[in-house]
């Protein structure tokens, strides 16, 4: 295993969690159906890192995981905007919380990394 620093000056990481509750009931594969039709839309947003697409094991809230390079980038992504999209698409309003990362496990590429890893 590898210990690697990545990234710019602040290692700053930022991840968000975002829950909706009662979007469902969606079976994994309406789930997966759905989220697709999203997906491509995020591989250029400024600052993101990683996402991850989440469903509760009834099916009845769903989620996301986003990996940031900056807590600026996010709050750019979480304008009143997209909360009121989500709202409209799921029926109910998102709930994001923001947390630091300040140590990342990647067992795949045996690195622990203590900072965001290169663009």
């Amino acid at each position: 295993m590898t210990e690697a620093v990545f990234g710019g000056d602040t290692g700053e990481v930022i991840v968000t969690v975002v829950r909706i509750k009662g979007a469902g009931p969606l079976s994994v594969d309406e789930a997966q159906a759905l989220f697709s039709q999203n997906a491509a839309g995020y591989l250029d947003v400024p600052g993101l890192i990683a996402k991850t697409f989440l469903l509760s094991e009834d099916g009845n809230d769903t989620g996301a995981v986003y990996w940031w390079r900056d807590r600026e980038s996010a709050e750019a992504k979480f304008n009143p905007g997209w909360f009121e999209g989500v709202r409209a698409k799921y029926g109910s309003p998102p709930v994001v919380e923001y947390f630091d990362a300040p140590v990342h496990v990647d067992p795949v590429n045996q690195v622990v990394r203590v900072d965001a890893p290169p663009e």
